[in-house]
C-alpha cells in the first residue's frame, strides 16, 4: 500500500471511529452502521468492518474515558472527605455547647494536573441547606434520566 493510500485509509477509519464514538454505539447500532458502510460506494470492506468492530468492542470504555478527559475544561471533583466535630469548650475555658460542625474537604483538579484542596465548614443549618440543594440536583438528574 502506498503512503497516499495509507493516509486515505487512515482518514476514513478515523472518521468512522469518530462517528462510532460520538454516538457511543452499542453492539446492535455498531453492526447496523458497519453493514451500511460495507454497502456504501467508497465504504469499507468486510474485513475492515470486522476490524473496526473488534476494536470498538475491546476499546469502547477506554475511548469514552479518553474523550471525556479531553472534553473536561473545568476543574472536576476527584475526591471528598468529611467529618463531624462537636465543639464543647470555648477558648476562655468556659464550658459551652455550640453544636456539631461538619468539616468537608474537596479534592479538585483537571486531568494531568495536581489536585487542589478546598476545606468547608458547616453548622447544622448549612448542612441542611447543602442537603436540600443536593436533593434538588438529584431530582433534576432523575427527571432527565427517566424521561419517557
Amino acid at each position: 500500500m502506498s503512503q497516499e493510500e495509507f493516509k486515505a485509509l487512515h482518514e476514513k477509519m478515523k472518521g468512522l471511529l469518530k462517528s462510532i464514538a460520538s454516538a457511543d454505539m452499542d453492539h446492535a447500532q455498531l453492526e447496523a452502521f458497519l453493514t451500511a458502510q460495507t454497502k456504501k460506494q467508497g465504504g469499507v470492506s468486510a474485513e475492515q468492518a470486522a476490524a473496526l468492530s473488534r476494536f470498538w468492542k475491546s476499546q469502547r470504555v477506554r475511548v469514552r474515558e479518553s474523550l471525556l478527559a479531553q472534553s473536561c475544561w473545568e476543574t472536576g471533583l476527584r475526591g471528598l472527605s468529611w467529618r463531624v466535630d462537636l465543639q464543647t469548650a470555648a477558648s476562655r475555658g468556659d464550658v459551652a455547647y455550640s453544636g456539631p460542625v461538619a468539616l468537608m474537604e474537596l479534592e479538585l483538579g483537571r486531568a494531568g494536573q495536581e489536585s487542589e484542596f478546598v476545606c468547608l465548614e458547616f453548622d447544622e443549618a448549612g448542612v441542611s441547606q447543602v442537603l436540600k440543594k443536593m436533593a434538588d440536583i438529584q431530582e433534576s438528574v432523575d427527571r432527565i434520566v427517566h424521561r419517557t
